[in-house]
């Protein structure tokens, strides 16, 4: 075995055939130790079942009774986590470590305890507890967040994140709309933030700022001439402490949070959510998996991904449920793997943009075309298990070929749940063999809590994202304009349940537009039912466009074909109703582009790279043939391109917090490459 490992992580050995000798023996050693299925695969031909009105429902579903909780006494955020306190004995709930040192932990009563007194120092500044009182969260994911999050729900007040990535505009827009007076920050470049717009006059209704970690006194003299007040959240737990009052319970139909989606054009919209919709929403999850395992109070969770986002604030619902932990990290993704290695989570929600890196590490690794083999070979045969409902990471194949991508993510992983965007299905499916542990794929928004459908456990198959969760039901209607009908199991993805959000704060015209008179969401997505019963996103009804000639044109749809281009790390796709074709904004990968120049016989700097037209064309070929093998149409396909060296991003304003493009701001920005494209092609 030692032998095959230095085989791997080593120069080829002189002799083949004492390897090929090796090889043959580990091939022994793994069929005479193959195990036997943990638990039968899903049944993957009926996954749902439908009901009235074409309208489809999990099939775990026995009557029409959509889940709202699992427990009688955990129907309320603030009951879930009390919960908790004695599903784990009072054990760790919260952890959080300084560089280079272990996790530290906050028991639960310990942060239920902080968040009662964090509660009673609010109520005692004033402060009504109500669900009309809204408390705004500037921070990033930390113990104190979810701290200050559960001294509202302890006294029915309703948390409004503010994302730390939000410019002064947005953070403006959403004070002054959800009336916040009270802000609690972690740092003290935020209160300046806070402070800049006070002292323009422009949030006049903030009266408070409750600051997390230590600040200069000066910040308080500032403060005080635009009369805001300046407070430690020290002080003011302190306060609530001397004057506890007893708490005052939200009921299930009570608003929770308000979370502001940034959007990708215009104001941001206050998704009102209420303790039943995020209830409901973590009930279904632990209801889909439950066939596959139990979440158990040893159950740890790596917190990075925005508390601010709901996907986030479910996953951790589930682990405070059961009474699990949650450790954060450090605030630097660049730490991330490290706080892995320490932290050792089971449970790991992930976006499929760190998915991909994973998956381009992995294959990166085997460089000569004999480690290439081996590597697809050893895939195919942890695949093999995988459609045998197999889960494990103590093969032969995991122990000396997958070991060490394992060990990246701290080698404890069981679960993982990837959402927010498309994931390639050989991507999918490679890991699924190679991290030897369940990975789901959910699908939803803001407006129906985070999920509304995912893959269910043993469903090996991929470019789908599963079911209808057991909180609600999901329906295909006509998209006449793109020649999508409900009767051909095709249209819009329209979503009904415990789940589905309140409406947009004080914003009556867009909730009428995301919610029917039936109190059906409408998600925008383009869905087809495929003959097994599960969703499979195919398209986009927002951002569409008409090019000249009439053709109907997605965007985002063209996008998630050409990303699987392993030479391309971003890439946008511009079109108007005054041109009759597509191009594209295509930033390369910096890791992947200077092999291709190689290839090319071409050399230069990242920056020379981008500019030259040999590369360009390289690249605009691979996109065409990813694009002509995804089936899209001639006119979907884009004609000519433009490298861009530098990253798109939430710091320079050409992404979203949840890191989705900004359509119009990406236009404006490349506006004069654009317009060079479109003069060339004429």
């Amino acid at each position: 075995m030692l032998f095959l490992f230095e085989f791997l992580f080593s120069p080829l050995p002189t002799s083949a055939l004492m390897f090929l000798f090796g090889l043959g023996a580990v091939a022994l050693t793994y069929l005479n130790t193959r195990p036997k299925p943990l638990r039968p695969p899903v049944n993957l031909n009926r996954q749902t079942v439908g009901i009235v009105g074409g309208a489809r429902k999990n099939a775990i579903l026995k009557d029409d009774n959509l889940i709202s909780y699992l427990h009688e006494d955990a129907k309320t955020l603030y009951e879930v986590f009390k919960r908790g306190l004695h599903a784990s004995g009072n054990g760790p709930c919260l952890g959080f470590r300084k560089p280079g040192k272990p996790y530290q932990w906050l028991k639960y009563k310990q942060v239920l305890d902080r968040a009662e007194y964090l509660g009673s120092g609010l109520l005692q500044r004033g402060l009504e507890a109500s669900p009309k009182s809204f408390i705004g969260i500037f921070a990033q994911n930390r113990p104190e967040w979810i701290i200050s999050e559960l001294a509202c729900y302890t006294y029915s007040m309703v948390a409004v994140p503010l994302y730390d990535t939000l410019g002064p505009e947005a953070l403006v827009f959403i004070i002054n709309r959800a009336k916040i007076s009270t802000v609690l920050c972690d740092k003290q470049d935020k209160v300046e933030t806070l402070l800049t717009n006070c002292e323009k006059s422009l949030t006049p209704v903030l009266k408070t700022i409750i600051v997390m970690d230590p600040f200069d006194a000066v910040l308080t003299e500032r403060a005080s001439h635009c009369a805001v007040e300046i407070l430690s959240l020290k002080d003011v737990e302190a306060l609530g402490k001397d004057n506890l009052q007893k708490p005052i319970p939200p009921k299930p139909e009570d608003l929770s949070i308000v979370c502001f989606t940034s959007g990708t054009t215009g104001e941001p919209k206050g998704a009102m959510l209420s303790h039943e919709n995020v209830v409901a929403d973590a009930a279904s999850f632990v209801k889909s998996f439950e066939s596959a395992f139990t979440p158990l109070s040893t159950d740890v969770l790596i917190s990075f991904l925005p508390l601010a986002h709901m996907f986030e604030r479910v996953v951790q619902t589930v682990l405070y449920g059961v009474g699990g932990r949650v450790g954060f990290f450090q605030g630097d993704i660049k730490l991330l793997t490290n706080d892995m290695k320490t932290l050792k989570p089971t449970i790991f929600p992930v976006v499929p943009r760190l998915l991909n890196r994973v998956y381009d590490k992995v294959q990166s690794g085997a460089q000569s075309p004999f480690k290439k083999w081996l590597l697809n070979f050893a895939i195919e045969r942890k695949h093999a298990e995988v459609k045998q409902g197999i889960i494990r990471n103590n093969s032969i194949w995991d122990k000396f070929i997958f070991h060490k991508v394992q060990e990246s993510l701290g080698g404890s992983v069981r679960v993982m749940v990837t959402g927010a965007a498309p994931i390639s299905p050989a991507v999918l499916s490679f890991l699924r063999a190679c991290l030897g542990c369940q990975i789901f794929e959910a699908y939803g928004q803001t407006e129906c809590t985070a999920g509304c459908t995912i893959s269910l456990p043993g469903d090996w198959t991929t470019g789908h994202v599963g079911v209808p969760v057991p909180c609600n039901v999901v329906k295909l209607v006509d998209v006449e304009e793109m020649n999508y009908f409900a009767s051909n199991d095709e249209g819009e993805v329209c979503i009904k349940g415990k789940n589905v959000f309140c409406g947009y704060l004080n914003d009556p015209k867009r909730t009428a537009e995301a919610l029917d008179q039936d109190g059906w969401l409408h998600t925008g997505d383009i869905g087809k039912w495929l003959p097994n019963g599960v969703l499979k996103i195919i398209d986009r009804k927002k951002n569409i466009f008409k090019l000249a000639q009439g053709e109907y044109i997605a965007p985002e749809k063209i996008e998630n074909v050409y990303i699987r281009c392993g030479s391309v790390a971003q890439v946008f796709v511009h079109g108007d109703s005054l041109q009759s074709c597509l191009v594209a904004i295509v930033v390369p990968d910096a890791e992947i582009l200077p092999g291709l120049a190689e290839k090319l016989g071409v050399k230069g700097s990242f920056e020379e790279l981008c500019r030259n037209q040999q590369i360009k064309k390289a690249i605009l070929s691979d996109l065409i043939k990813l694009g002509r093998e995804a089936g899209l149409k001639s006119f979907e396909q884009v004609k000519d391109l433009h490298l861009h060296p530098d990253q798109f991003t939430i710091e320079n304003g050409l992404l979203t917090p949840t890191l989705k493009a900004k359509r119009g701001d990406l236009s404006k920005f490349f506006k004069d490459e654009i317009e060079s494209l479109y003069s060339k092609l004429q």
